[in-house]
């Protein structure tokens, strides 16, 4: 069997994490497409593990966290009858966090937004941490017994909650209505108000939006099948956090944190599938 050179996987997966779709891909690198699907879940395969055993014990201050919607296979509202309810049809969230100091995603999870994906994600979070956080969510109320599940009384913890106007003139529109406030509450522990926020995670947001093809709306694109949106999001934190200088920081995300000493190459994120 013909196998791609190291080459030729940095090409595609340098077009794949700068937002192009599949097919895309296909006509930039002359790949088909059965072997750009092939290369990236080997490579979001080899991603996911490579991040789950390098983030421990890390020593983050201050998570925000966010929940951002994408669908898989079809819109919610045109999955057929024998797959509503199915997970990977119709609606999917992905999960994420962000230490606001160093910039690092730690943990993800794709999945419903449901109390039982906040408590796997969330209990994912707690197990990386070295130390006692502050921790900040918007105000979606899974997060409360989910918190209190894995961090217990050891989180200094705050929900943001947005206040928005209703304007009739938006009722069926896409946009929502316009943010008019916010109202900081205080759940457990002695949270800083000052850092109370989750701007970074919606900044975050906007990066996946932008550079993830799967996530960009008001498009026809998004993913056919769950476990490839899964490989995705794995291969685009690894690109995030260890390849891609954020600009205010002036190195990644990873280096930021003392994972890592020096900015990785594409060459050594395509590395890691024979590691």
């Amino acid at each position: 069997m013909n196998r791609l050179d190291a080459k030729t996987r940095s090409q595609i997966v340098a077009a794949l994490v700068e937002g192009n779709s599949i097919r895309a891909t296909c006509r930039m690198t002359g790949a088909a497409k059965g072997t750009v699907l092939k290369l990236l879940a080997d490579i979001g395969t080899a991603c996911k593990k490579y991040q789950d055993e390098t983030f421990r014990n890390l020593p983050c201050q201050r998570i925000q966290c966010d929940e951002i919607w994408s669908f898989c296979y079809a819109k919610e509202k045109n999955v057929p009858e024998e797959l509503q309810g199915k997970f990977g049809f119709g609606d999917v969230w992905t999960w994420t966090a962000i230490d606001a100091q160093t910039k690092l995603i730690p943990c993800w999870l794709v999945g419903g937004r449901t109390a039982q994906y906040a408590q796997k994600f969330i209990d994912d979070l707690a197990s990386r941490m070295a130390n006692r956080i502050q921790l900040t969510t918007d105000g979606h109320r899974a997060y409360l017994t989910a918190v209190e599940g894995a961090f217990g009384a050891e989180v200094d913890y705050a929900m943001l909650v947005k206040l928005y106007s209703t304007d009739p003139a938006l009722e069926g529109k896409y946009s929502p209505g316009e943010c008019c406030g916010t109202r900081q509450e205080a759940i457990s522990g002695n949270p800083d108000p000052i850092h109370v926020s989750t701007s970074f995670a919606e900044r975050s947001n906007l990066t996946m939006r932008m550079g993830m093809r799967r996530f960009t709306r008001l498009t026809n694109a998004f993913s056919k099948k769950i476990e490839n949106l899964e490989h995705m999001v794995s291969l685009f934190f690894m690109y995030y956090n260890f390849a891609k200088v954020h600009q205010t920081l002036r190195v990644t995300p990873a280096m930021e944190a003392g994972l890592t000493d020096h900015v990785w190459s594409l060459q050594e994120i395509v590395a890691l599938i024979s590691n």
